[in-house]
C-alpha cells in the first residue's frame, strides 16, 4: 500500500499517537497547561474521523495479515473514542492538567484501536496489553484513600492472570493450527481436537477475567472502589467495551460450539444473578456500580449466544446505552474533598432537595441501567434477549430475564435515597456542585441518551 493509504487507514491511531507524543513533550518541558483540552480535541478528532471513514465504507489492509480496517472496526473505534470524551471532561476535578493521566488514557485508547483492527493474535495481544497496562497506573493517580494502592495491585494481578491465560491459549492455538490468524479461530470453535478446544477455553476465560465475569470477578470491585471517579468511569465503560469488542472480533459471526455454549450461557447467567444480588448489599456507590458492571458483562456475553449477523448490532447498541448511563451518573455526582464520604450511598440522601439536576440525571441513569422503559437500557436488553431466543436458547433467555429483575431493587434504592430520604447534614455541607466541564460531560451523555431513547431504530440502522 502507498504511504497515503496507510495514513488514511490508520488516521485515528496516528492522531492518538501524535497526541501522546505532544503531551509527553509538554511534560518534559514542565508545562502541562492545556493538557486536558488538548486530549479532548485529539480524541474527539479521532472519533470524528473514524465515524467519517465508517460512513464512507472505507476498507484497507495496511499490514496484510496483521492489521486491517473496514466499516465495522471504524464504527467500534468511533463509538468508544466518543465515549472517552466525557471521561476526559469529568477528569478536571481530580487531575486538572496533571501530565501523566492524559498520555496514559490516550495510550489505553491507542491499544483499543489496535485491537479493533487486529487480524492476528499477535496484534490483538499487543493492543490488549497497551490498553490494559496504563489503567493499572491510572488507578494510582490522584488517589484520595489508602485503599488505592491495594486496588491497583489487585487490578494488576487480575490483568496479569488474564494475560498469562491468553498467552497460553495462543500458544496451544499456534501449536495445533500452525497459524496466529484470527480467521482460524472460528474453525477452532467447532473443532473436536483437544488442543484446539483447550485453546478456545483459555482465551475465553482470559476475556472473562478482563470483563470480570463470575467467578473471575473477585478483585474488580476493589479496583473500582479504590480508583478516582474518572478512572472508575473509564474502567466501567471504555475498558469494558474494549474487552467485549475484542472478543466479538474473535468470534465474528461464527456459530458457537456446544462447549462454548455452556461457557457463554452458564457463567454469564451466574454473573447476572450474582452481580445483581451482591450489589444490593453495597454501601459504596462505586462498589455498587462494580457489581452492576459484573451483571452487565453477563448480558453482553449472553449476546454471543445469538445468531452471528445480529450479534454485532446487539453488542454495540448495548455498549452505547450502558456506557452513556454510567458516564451520566458519574458526571452528575456532586464533588467533595472527602472521597470516602462522597462515594457513600448515604451521601445521596436528600440529593434532590440540594441539587435537583444531579438527582434527576442519576435517577435517569439508574432507571435505564435497570432496564425500565422508555429508557435506552430497556431496548438494549430487549435486543440481547431477542437474539438469544431467535437462536433457539429460550430457557437461557428466560433465566437471564428473571435474573435481570433482581437488579431493579438496588437501582431503585438509589432513587429512594435521592428523592424520598432526608439528607444527612454533614454530607450536605461537605459536597459542592460539579465543575463546568463535568456538567458538560453530563450534558453530552444526556443528548446521547435522548437520541438513543427516542430514535433507537435510527441508531441501530447506523450499526
Amino acid at each position: 500500500m502507498s504511504g497515503e493509504a496507510i495514513l488514511i487507514a490508520m488516521m485515528p491511531e496516528h492522531l492518538l499517537l501524535a497526541g501522546i507524543v505532544f503531551l509527553i513533550v509538554l511534560e518534559i518541558a514542565g508545562s502541562t497547561r492545556g493538557s486536558q483540552l488538548l486530549s479532548v480535541a485529539v480524541v474527539a478528532a479521532a472519533a470524528a474521523i473514524a465515524a467519517m471513514l465508517h460512513l464512507q465504507g472505507y476498507s484497507a489492509a495496511p499490514f496484510a495479515g496483521q492489521f486491517s480496517v473496514g466499516p465495522g472496526p471504524f464504527l467500534a473505534k468511533a463509538v468508544v473514542l466518543a465515549l472517552a470524551v466525557p471521561v476526559l471532561l469529568m477528569a478536571r476535578d481530580d487531575f486538572a492538567d496533571d501530565g501523566p493521566f492524559y498520555p496514559l488514557l490516550l495510550s489505553s485508547l491507542y491499544g483499543f484501536c489496535l485491537m479493533m483492527s487486529a487480524d492476528s493474535f499477535l496484534t490483538l495481544f499487543l493492543g490488549l496489553e497497551i490498553m490494559s497496562v496504563p489503567v493499572y497506573v491510572m488507578v494510582l493517580l490522584a488517589f484520595r484513600r489508602p485503599e488505592s494502592v491495594e486496588a491497583a495491585l489487585k487490578y494488576l494481578v487480575l490483568g496479569g492472570t488474564a494475560t498469562a491465560l491468553f498467552l497460553m491459549g495462543i500458544s496451544l492455538f499456534y501449536g495445533g493450527k500452525g497459524t496466529l490468524a484470527l480467521s482460524a479461530f472460528t474453525s477452532a470453535l467447532s473443532s473436536t481436537d483437544p488442543m484446539a478446544t483447550t485453546a478456545v477455553v483459555l482465551v475465553l476465560v482470559a476475556f472473562f477475567l478482563k470483563a470480570a465475569i463470575v467467578p473471575f470477578h473477585a478483585w474488580a470491585p476493589d479496583a473500582y472502589e479504590g480508583a478516582s471517579i474518572p478512572v472508575t468511569a473509564f474502567m466501567a465503560t471504555v475498558v469494558k467495551a474494549g474487552v467485549v469488542l475484542a472478543a466479538l472480533r474473535l468470534f465474528g459471526t461464527a456459530p458457537v460450539s456446544p462447549l462454548t455454549i455452556d461457557l457463554l450461557a452458564i457463567l454469564p447467567l451466574v454473573s447476572i444473578v450474582w452481580g445483581n444480588l451482591t450489589a444490593m448489599r453495597q454501601t459504596s456507590f462505586r462498589r455498587m456500580i462494580a457489581y452492576s458492571s459484573i451483571a452487565h458483562a453477563g448480558y453482553l456475553f449472553y449476546a454471543f449466544l445469538g445468531a452471528g449477523p445480529g450479534r454485532f448490532q446487539a453488542v454495540v447498541f448495548y455498549l452505547i446505552a450502558y456506557a452513556l448511563m454510567n458516564l451520566l451518573a458519574f458526571a452528575s455526582i456532586p464533588s467533595g474533598k472527602d472521597d470516602t464520604a462522597r462515594d457513600n450511598l448515604d451521601s445521596m440522601k436528600g440529593l434532590f432537595h440540594r441539587s435537583p439536576y444531579a438527582a434527576l440525571m442519576i435517577g435517569m441513569a439508574m432507571l435505564s441501567l435497570a432496564g425500565i422503559p422508555p429508557f435506552p437500557g430497556f431496548v438494549a436488553k430487549f435486543l440481547i434477549f431477542k437474539n438469544v431466543m431467535a437462536a433457539g436458547f429460550t430457557l437461557y433467555a428466560v433465566l437471564g430475564l428473571v435474573g435481570s429483575y433482581l437488579g431493579i431493587y438496588f437501582y431503585l434504592r438509589v432513587i429512594q435515597f435521592m428523592f424520598m430520604t432526608p439528607a444527612a447534614q454533614p454530607a450536605a455541607a461537605a459536597e459542592r456542585e460539579s465543575g463546568h466541564l463535568a456538567l458538560s460531560a453530563g450534558a453530552i451523555c444526556l443528548v446521547g441518551t435522548v437520541l438513543v431513547a427516542v430514535f433507537p431504530g435510527w441508531v441501530m440502522s447506523l450499526l
